[in-house]
């Protein structure tokens, strides 16, 4: 094996955490090696975050020719290509990855491409021909779509949710198997470029980890808008032949529901790519396939970290970079006072129209926890900015305690949603009550004026 290469700092995969930690490490003056099988800025850059608002902000357009045609314009659709909204995607990804790539450069980061496996607690082996050695390592090797058995993907009628943002061509009907964050921005998408869409979940409701007032209110608007919605329902069957495939749900009740389409796509959640990158080597053991973390990420063996998707953390791309630069902060020797993410503290963002955002418990968590708490919600409607745009779909619903004091949670659903969503968090954050946000003058007219009301409610204002 050819001399092996030193540095203070291995990080294997350039996703959201991965890169982030490479920049803070060199900024605090450490050698860094970047080890990427792909592209740089992983899933998210590349096949995640970034192409799918890309498709959303064009699906919005496109969805607002009724709006036009309201006012008497005559459009004609015909000439419609979704290559072209693809090839927009596209650009966006590889924009933000060359982006990642200059700050590589300007940080004099080295980028090793290939696919890094644990050689030791201090080395890692890259296409079994370059050893590269470091005092300390960082795992950032991130998720991939997780499978459902019995309905594998094959990326042409079944789909992961990378599969369904490559797509060049639209089918005329989708079937989608899961109703969180990836599977509802899906099914907007789909809808506004006028695909029939069937969305189908397991539980209750889709979004199931948010309010479910809020989910309610994206099922209402969804259904509006003709995507079938199916709930507390699981596909048990399927068959694919040339004309496409078909799906069989079974409902709470038992009953066989048929369906059929051009294509399905699976969205079931995400699993940890840990199972080939060589942690047996170093004496750790995953935790169904999550590599175990102390404070600031440190793995059981010293000296290696594990950051973002495959940590049993939310699996958010900025919660990836909080624990990169956590996990550098840690290394370089200058902590903060940060250990670990706080959950309660991270903001979820769902991007479908309306948008949803929330953050920390919701009022029927925080009671089976014992916590005496009460809501105050705000309606969208009787916001002048929102009445005016005619966006008055959604509220803002504050979680805190009966004196207004503590913050326990925000959850809001409605245009701008994941914009709104940070002025709550940094008062919780910051634990400032619900009368501070109430005592600050906000524009009018704004949707955030909806932020302040809510908080009046809650302050007795």
């Amino acid at each position: 094996m050819p001399t092996p290469d030193n540095f203070d700092v291995a990080i294997i995969g350039s996703g959201p955490g991965g890169y982030v930690a490479a920049v803070q490490c060199a900024i605090l003056g450490k050698s860094v090696a970047i080890i990427e099988r792909d592209r740089l800025g992983g899933v998210c850059l590349n096949m995640g975050c970034i192409p799918s608002k890309s498709l959303i902000r064009q699906a919005s357009i496109f969805r607002s020719h009724t709006a036009l045609e309201s006012m008497g314009v005559t459009l004609d659709l015909a000439g419609f290509d979704y290559s072209r909204v693809f090839a927009a995607s596209r650009k966006a990804a590889d924009t933000l990855s060359k982006g990642v790539a200059w700050l590589m450069k300007k940080h004099r980061i080295t980028v090793i491409n290939g696919t890094g496996v644990l050689g030791s607690n201090r080395s890692v082996v890259v296409d079994n021909s370059r050893e590269v050695h470091a005092a300390n390592i960082i795992i950032a090797t991130g998720s991939r779509p997780r499978e459902l058995p019995g309905f594998l993907f094959d990326e042409a009628q079944v789909l992961s949710s990378e599969g369904a943002l490559m797509l060049e061509k639209l089918p005329k009907k989708i079937i989608i198997l899961g109703g969180g964050a990836i599977g509802v921005e899906m099914a907007f998408i789909m809808n506004a470029f006028e695909v029939e869409v069937c969305l189908v979940e397991m539980m209750s409701r889709i979004l199931p980890l948010e309010d479910a007032e809020v989910s309610e209110t994206v099922r209402r608007s969804f259904a509006k808008r003709g995507i079938a919605v199916y709930t507390s329902a699981r596909a048990v069957a399927l068959h694919r032949d040339a004309s496409g495939v078909a799906v069989t749900i079974q409902d709470s009740e038992n009953n066989r529901i048929p369906l059929s389409a051009e294509k399905i796509l699976v969205s079931v959640g995400r699993s940890p790519n840990t199972e080939t990158i060589g942690l047996d080597r170093i004496g750790i053991t995953t935790e169904k396939g999550f590599i175990p973390v102390r404070d600031y990420g440190e793995t059981a063996c010293l000296g290696v970290y594990a950051i973002g998707d495959v940590v049993a953390t939310p699996l958010l791309a900025h919660v990836a970079s909080r624990e990169g630069e956590i996990a550098a902060g840690h290394i370089a020797g200058a902590p903060g006072a940060e250990r670990r993410i706080d959950p309660l503290a991270v903001p979820s963002a769902v991007y479908c129209e309306p948008e949803v955002a929330s953050f920390g418990l919701t009022k029927e968590r925080a009671e089976e926890q014992g916590i005496a708490c009460t809501a105050s919600t705000y309606q969208f409607r009787g916001a002048g900015k929102a009445v005016a745009s005619g966006e008055v779909e959604g509220f803002v619903k504050l979680v805190h305690d009966k004196a207004g004091k503590e913050l326990l949670g925000a959850h809001i659903v409605g245009a701008h949603a994941t914009e709104l969503i940070h002025e709550l968090l940094l008062a919780k954050t910051q634990k400032l009550p619900l009368g501070a946000i109430a005592a600050m003058i906000h524009a009018h007219p704004t949707m955030a004026e909806g932020v302040r009301e809510a908080a009046r409610m809650g302050a007795g204002i």
